[in-house]
């Protein structure tokens, strides 16, 4: 009990208090401590060394990555594409150098407040600008505005937008125009042929951009260039068989006859007879390749290749030919076209003209349907479509021209009691002014047959397809026709002999045929030997205006083409008794104008009492 009461008394503070013993630290403990700090501090160091090692040494190539994504950039280098020439070297298409602006939306969306200006520099409504980049703001790049002047571009730049910058690109430049344009075609904006020559040769004509490592800013501005990882290899240049000036002569003269007949549209091709060689492709209506959004998709058509239409009497000379192979006929042979018609089934074929008798040659000169048929009449359906499709009926030419028609020309089994008959003058199959073309030329080259070709100089082997004797039996009657007497008087050329057929073919409708028609006429020159095969279709004319034969509308288009591509390659005449007798004439014209001028010239001295 004492014992419990006196520590009750001292946990109350009543009994006698000792001073608080503090404890020591001994020089032994201490120097543990410092040591073990020493020891914590080194083992940290040693740890950042090793990291540092690291990271500088063993696993560089990640971090250095992860640097170089920041501000390291493959970027392309632009390849100008391949420049395409006519056959003399006159420049067609050509690319030139321009620069696309476009924008880094990460940085350029940090700097809002500079959009306004970027904006009205870009010539764009703010609320798109805004919109394209919210859209992509999670990318790096974004084309703000394509294929612009380098010193626009420079302005533009000069505005110093942050994430804003230019690269080099180039933009296709047609200088003939709307002229070459369905030949040519065009590129889109990334500078991909489209449609024409430019689709056709694509893999020819483009490049292969090359590849550079550069170092960028934050602003997107190219501060060091680090490697040329690939170089850029241009694209091959392509010369056309086209001649730049037979192509305006044949351009020039299809409009003109256009706007004189009233007519929808209308083609018009010239081979070289010689190779197959295109010198020159003509539609109307046309575009322009350098400003494409702004025409009518229906216009860029080539309508040379791509449209097909029933040839109508260009047909003839094919018949005769056949019939002239079989040995079924001569060019004597005569066949008695009274009436003026025969029955065709239900139907009859018919001339405009009751021709009565005529010879062979008569049935070309006077462009009898009702002769054509007599002619047809004699040859089997097998022998006839045989030889049609020798001279490349209802197949493409092999020109390689992007979007080129076949043609359709039924096989015999599907032809009617009447089917034979019609086409011996150009209805019931369709062509294209191509396939005519090239027909012709093979007749005028002697019976050899050359695919059109597009390319100077190509590799281009002929197929024979008729024996030479019965092909210049065939120009000598076709030659006919520009003379007096026959349906094609306005394609003569003086100096020249010319040989051609022309053809009026109504167009088809539902149910039968309108009263709509296209005129052509198809020519070589000059006969003796024929360097030019022209073929020309002028579609829809107003009959109100020249009428719509072939003979009015479209002779006169392959006169004229032809003048000036004779005068231009230098070919001789082969007609030189019409040429000199021309001559004659003139010089006649002239001599009596200049006695009447003399004559006036010294009465007036004579008046005025001076000397002449």
């Amino acid at each position: 009990m004492i014992r419990f009461g006196r520590q009750r008394q001292r946990q109350a503070g009543n009994g006698p208090r000792h001073p608080r013993t503090i404890p020591t630290i001994s020089r032994g403990s201490l120097h543990g401590r410092l040591k073990f700090v020493a020891i914590v501090l080194v083992l940290c160091s040693l740890a950042l060394l090793a990291r540092a090692f690291n990271l500088q040494v063993v696993d560089q190539a990640f971090y250095r990555r992860q640097g170089d994504a920041r501000f390291l950039r493959d970027i392309p280098i632009p390849a100008t594409r391949g420049m395409i020439t006519d056959r003399n070297g006159e420049p067609l298409a050509i690319s030139t150098p321009v620069e696309s602006i476009w924008a880094n939306p990460k940085e350029l969306l940090k700097a809002p407040e500079r959009l306004p200006q970027l904006a009205q520099a870009l010539g764009m409504p703010l609320d798109e600008l805004a919109s394209r980049l919210s859209a992509r703001a999670d990318r790096e790049f974004v084309y703000l505005k394509r294929r612009i002047n380098p010193d626009e571009a420079a302005r533009i730049l000069a505005l110093d937008i942050p994430g804003v910058a230019s690269q080099r690109e180039y933009r296709r430049f047609y200088p003939q125009g709307e002229m070459l344009a369905h030949v040519l075609g065009f590129t889109n904006i990334d500078d991909r042929g489209q449609e024409g020559l430019e689709l056709a040769f694509d893999d020819w004509l483009r490049g292969t951009p090359g590849i550079k490592r550069v170092i960028r800013d934050n602003k997107g501005r190219i501060v060091e260039n680090v490697d040329l990882v690939r170089p850029a290899q241009p694209g091959h240049d392509l010369v056309l068989s086209i001649d730049r000036r037979i192509q305006y002569l044949t351009y020039r003269e299809l409009r003109n006859a256009i706007a004189e007949t009233g007519a929808s549209s209308g083609s018009a091709v010239v081979l070289d007879v010689a190779t197959g060689e295109v010198l020159a492709m003509a539609n109307l209506p046309t575009f322009n390749p350098n400003a494409v959004g702004s025409s009518p998709r229906d216009a860029h058509r080539n309508r040379a290749v791509t449209d097909l239409m029933e040839p109508g009497s260009t047909m003839k000379p094919i018949t005769v030919a056949a019939a002239l192979e079989a040995g079924v006929i001569t060019p004597t042979t005569l066949f008695d076209t009274n009436p003026g018609w025969i029955p065709n089934g239900k139907y009859r074929t018919t001339d405009t003209h009751n021709y009565g008798v005529l010879d062979t040659t008569g049935v070309i000169r006077k462009s009898s349907n009702v002769g054509a048929a007599l002619i047809a009449r004699r040859l089997s359906n097998a022998q006839f479509d045989s030889f049609l499709r020798r001279f490349g009926y209802g197949r493409s030419t092999g020109s390689g021209f992007p979007g080129e028609a076949a043609g359709l020309f039924p096989t015999p089994d599907r032809w009617s009691g009447t089917s034979k008959q019609t086409m011996s003058y150009g209805y019931g199959l369709s062509v294209t002014p191509l396939q005519i073309a090239v027909a012709y030329a093979a007749l005028g080259n002697g019976g050899l047959l050359h695919q059109p070709s597009f390319v100077k100089d190509q590799h281009n082997p002929p197929r024979r397809v008729l024996d030479p004797k019965i092909a210049a039996q065939v120009l000598q009657m076709m030659q006919t026709v520009t003379e007096p007497g026959g349906t094609a008087t306005q394609a003569a050329i003086l100096g020249y002999h010319v040989a051609g057929k022309t053809g009026t073919s109504r167009k088809a409708s539902a149910g039968g045929y309108s009263r709509r028609y296209i005129g052509y006429f198809a020519g070589l020159v000059p006969v003796d030997h024929p360097r030019f095969a022209m073929v020309v279709a002028i579609n829809d004319p107003d009959p109100t205006r020249k009428g719509y034969y072939g003979g009015v509308v479209s002779a006169p288009v392959f006169r004229n083409v032809m003048e000036g591509a004779l005068r231009l390659m230098d070919v001789p005449p082969d007609d030189l008794p019409s040429w000199l007798a021309a001559q004659q004439a003139a010089e006649a014209r002239r001599q009596p104008a200049a006695g009447v001028a003399q004559s006036a010239s010294a009465a007036g001295v004579a008046r005025s009492g001076g000397t002449p």
